[in-house]
């Protein structure tokens, strides 16, 4: 492959390491030109001021694409309907970004006739894999440009790049006195780096964005009452929000009751153990939300052929194969369990605490008189001696066999 680049797509955040891609691409690959590319996702403020830096940096322009309701709609939603969690407790607001991000960037490399495409995820994360799957699903042609694992790239460290930023006047989102790193969306916002990279080091209260810690959280209970249609979320308290702003809104409600917050230990999918602390207020209560429906409006036999598909799904979105045909099929298979999962559930928000206290649906199969201990309601009680007998017979063969000693 001709080392010569003549134009590159940049995923470019303005964070640490994209901050400095920009000029270490012109420098790197003398006389390419070098298109800067942030996708909105509910960054918020984070966007501010991008464009200019990214042309002063010395960027030839600077797209910025409003991706936020695709995100929430296409992305976040699809996988709030697998109810899936990493690990028992990631709800992934990074890891499924990354395949929407990379894809509107090789849209955007098409568009500008661009032969190359770039990222700036380090050698040792999960990121570079997310993006370049998405790369090669999309357009297994494109050049690949991962800065931290090019031979061009001689910075070994934060520091080295927050010392070249300096001297090429770049600023910085990070010092030398607070080298966190944070990535935020609609979903969530993570912190990594810094004291959090020992996992004994409790976060200081600076590290939160979103969230106000649960000590200084209202004393007095939040209620909110979601509505879903098919599994996916489509009102708060009654009004009906688009996905986004219905995220949004969530976030900031459950925020400020000091819901959401997450500091774990996980395995990446590079192989390596990694520390990383999240605040996802609004996902922490619509996961709640979700399943409350679903327990009155899902099969039991189909939920729990579902839920044993959940680390799988989790896995795949964590490991970077969003397009992947696994994905695709598991995806359809998930939907169809979600056709008759509408209704509404009401939660208490409290200090941190997430309490799902009501659960109602037209399409509900829990019937009160069945389950009533007061009433009779159609079920006969005695054919459970039957029930139990039949389904304890292996367990007393077995029984016999050992009270003969065979």
């Amino acid at each position: 492959m001709s080392n010569k680049v003549k134009k590159v797509v940049v995923a470019y955040s303005g964070g640490l390491d994209t901050s400095v891609i920009i000029q270490w691409l012109l420098e790197a690959y003398p006389g390419c030109e070098v298109i800067a590319f942030a996708a909105d996702v509910g960054q918020k403020e984070e966007l501010d001021g991008l464009e200019q830096k990214a042309i002063k940096t010395g960027a030839s322009k600077c797209t910025i694409e409003d991706l936020r309701e695709e995100f929430a709609r296409d992305f976040v939603f699809p996988m709030l309907r697998a109810n899936a969690i990493y690990e028992g407790t990631y709800l992934m607001g990074t890891s499924i970004a990354r395949p929407l991000i990379a894809k509107k960037q090789i849209e955007i490399a098409h568009r500008e006739k661009a032969d190359a495409v770039c990222h700036g995820a380090t050698g040792k994360g999960n990121d570079q894999v997310r993006f370049e799957l998405t790369y090669m699903a999309l357009d297994p042609d494109i050049r690949i440009i991962a800065a931290w694992r090019d031979d061009k790239w001689t910075f070994t460290s934060r520091e080295d790049m927050i010392n070249f930023a300096a001297k090429h006047n770049i600023p910085l989102p990070v010092s030398k006195d607070k080298p966190y790193s944070s990535d935020r969306n609609s979903l969530h916002i993570s912190h990594e780096g810094g004291i959090l990279e020992d996992p004994w080091n409790e976060p200081t209260e600076d590290i939160f964005t979103i969230s106000v810690s649960p000590e200084k959280a209202p004393d007095k209970p939040t209620y909110v009452e979601i509505d879903f249609e098919k599994g996916n979320p489509v009102a708060v308290d009654g009004k009906k929000m688009s996905p986004a702003t219905l995220l949004d809104h969530l976030n900031t409600v459950a925020g400020a009751n000091g819901i959401g917050r997450v500091d774990m230990v996980e395995n990446r999918f590079v192989g390596m153990k990694s520390r990383g602390v999240y605040e996802t207020p609004g996902g922490t209560v619509l996961w709640a939300a979700h399943r409350a429906v679903e327990t009155i409006t899902m099969d039991r036999e189909v939920m729990f052929m579902r839920d044993g598909l959940i680390p799988k799904y989790a896995q795949l979105v964590y490991n970077g194969f969003w397009y992947s045909p696994e994905m695709k099929a598991l995806q359809q298979f998930i939907d169809a369990t979600q056709e008759k999962v509408t209704g509404t559930a009401r939660l208490k928000l409290y200090k941190g605490n997430c309490i799902v206290v009501g659960r109602k649906s037209p399409n509900s199969l829990y019937s009160e008189d069945i389950a009533s201990f007061e009433k009779s309601g159609g079920y006969e009680q005695k054919d459970a001696t039957g029930f139990i007998r039949l389904n304890a017979l292996r367990l007393r063969i077995a029984a016999y066999l050992r009270k003969k000693g065979k």
